[in-house]
């Protein structure tokens, strides 16, 4: 995906697309800050310095960017920055598009379900580490918020 995205931007170049040029540089400069912080020595399973960050970080990554973007989009529109907002979104659209699909509601909601069927203990008082739990699982797959909405509506 790191490569896939590094091609992208040359695609962007030729293509004079300003916005999704601008949007890709900056998230290879986020990849390129996480190799850093990656240690040098002793396992390197999940990345490779040589050719990027592994799937699974680009996506978390990928993510946490959304999240900002989102947040982004919000405060402008909160005051009144309409331009702004408006380049955040198309920002924001680019980097959903990397992203996997999401499990809707109804599918965080029937996962649930079966865990809490299969003996998953479910305590309102400990809801929080219930959610951890759930995440773990479907880490990369369901979006946070709407796991917490689903367990909020069960409890």
């Amino acid at each position: 995906m790191h490569e896939k995205i590094k091609n992208d931007i040359k695609e962007a170049m030729r293509a004079r697309d300003s916005i999704r040029l601008d949007t890709l540089r900056g998230l290879l400069a986020v990849f390129n800050s996480e190799l850093l912080k990656k240690p040098k020595s002793g396992p390197t399973s999940t990345s490779d310095s040589q050719t990027g960050l592994s799937d699974e970080d680009v996506i978390v990554v990928i993510r946490r960017a959304v999240k900002q973007h989102r947040d982004s989009i919000e405060q402008f529109e909160k005051g009144a920055r309409m331009d702004l907002a408006d380049k955040e979104k198309a920002e924001l659209a680019i980097l959903e598009s990397y992203l996997p699909q999401s499990m809707s509601r109804k599918e965080i909601k029937k996962f649930i379900k079966g865990k809490i069927a299969a003996g998953a203990k479910f305590d309102k008082a400990k809801a929080g580490q219930f959610m951890g739990a759930i995440m773990k699982e479907l880490k990369g797959k369901a979006e946070g918020a709407d796991v917490k909405a689903v367990i909020e509506a069960i409890s």
